[in-house]
């Protein structure tokens, strides 16, 4: 758990920062101001859990492998995928629809965090 936490924040961090090139220098010219600010705010959230996910690695290492570390892990994941993945695309498409799945990105970082703190404060060492 420990590893593929840390190396799937890797590539995540890896991933914001080829996404948040490719918007500052390709899409800077092809969509609005306000578009790029909301991708702008994707690529933010993006390496913060994808760091947050690192963290969670190195915890796991710490303090050993526990469920709620495995479900802080999982819902930054899906965080990432559910709230910048659907700010990359609206901001690239206009489909405002697709605001509707930004908030369950934002519930699983929260949620996540939730679970990093909960195994945090629940530890006894």
């Amino acid at each position: 758990m420990q590893r593929r936490f840390i190396a799937y924040g890797a590539l995540l961090v890896m991933l914001s920062v080829g996404i948040g090139a490719f918007g500052a220098h390709l899409l800077k010219t092809v969509i609005s101001d306000d578009n790029l600010k909301v991708y702008e705010t994707g690529v933010h959230y993006h390496m913060i859990h994808a760091l947050g996910l690192i963290l969670i690695g190195l915890a796991a290492g710490q303090w050993g492998e526990s469920s709620r570390l495995r479900w802080a892990g999982r819902l930054l994941i899906l965080g990432i995928i559910f709230f910048s993945g659907s700010l990359y695309v609206l901001s690239i498409t206009g489909i405002k629809v697709l605001g509707a799945i930004t908030p369950l990105g934002g519930v699983c970082f929260i949620a996540g965090w939730l679970c990093l703190a909960w195994e945090a404060f629940s530890r006894k060492d």
